[in-house]
């Protein structure tokens, strides 16, 4: 490996805790390749499916009755047509999102937000995870004030997805989310603020990967 080689960061992050905005930030002042919903745009053209059917099972794990409710979705509806046993699992997908991250960051640089991608690229050599956290008041205000929902809904949405993290990580990977043994650098942004955190990951990246070729770095499209 040189410095020219492709290097990546994984946020892996609590609801409200700042994952999406300091992943930007971070692929804009590297000049990364930002990398979230393009996995699951990239999954449904390789799968021919809708990426609506997709994004509902975006870092979730399907219950065995919606398996069920899913395999009649794909079905004609104006012919009947028996359950597909072929019909896509939590596991299929995580394997084509896992191909995708994959692919991507052999090609380029990148910041890669959620979806196990720490876990995906555990034998990359030049590779940083990150996992935020915050605490419920700080996470709470971002989520009332990115999503425009009430208090009550913050809550509700927090508790919920962490929830769907949690469990989509374990039954995919084996691994306890919340085990910081899993990341390089685990930042609370609810005391340390956005600001601060940002320029603690770039210093932590500087000290592990020194200075690197922007220009290779740049997006490739």
């Amino acid at each position: 490996m040189t410095k020219t080689s492709p290097c990546v960061i994984t946020i892996s992050r609590q609801l409200g805790s700042g994952g999406a905005y300091l992943g930007q930030r971070l692929a804009q002042c590297l000049k990364f390749s930002y990398v979230d919903h393009e996995i699951l745009h990239q999954a449904a053209e390789e799968l021919k499916i809708p990426v609506e059917h997709l994004a509902v099972r975006d870092e979730k794990v399907t219950s065995n009755w919606q398996s069920v409710l899913q395999s009649f979705a794909y079905a004609n509806s104006w012919t009947y047509a028996p359950p597909s046993l072929d019909i896509l699992n939590d596991k299929d997908l995580y394997n084509v999102e896992s191909d995708i991250i994959t692919r991507i960051t052999n090609q380029c640089s990148a910041v890669i937000v959620g979806r196990g991608g720490h876990y995906v690229l555990r034998n990359h050599p030049r590779c940083l995870n990150i996992f935020l956290h915050a605490d419920i008041k700080f996470r709470q205000q971002r989520v009332e004030q990115v999503y425009n929902v009430s208090g009550q809904k913050a809550l509700k949405l927090m508790n919920s997805v962490d929830q769907e993290r949690a469990r989509y990580l374990k039954a995919l990977t084996g691994l306890d989310w919340l085990d910081a043994r899993q990341y390089h650098l685990s930042l609370d942004t609810g005391v340390l603020g956005l600001e601060k955190s940002e320029a603690i990951i770039l210093e932590t990246f500087h000290i592990r990967f020194g200075d690197i070729d922007l220009q290779q770095s740049e997006v490739k499209t």
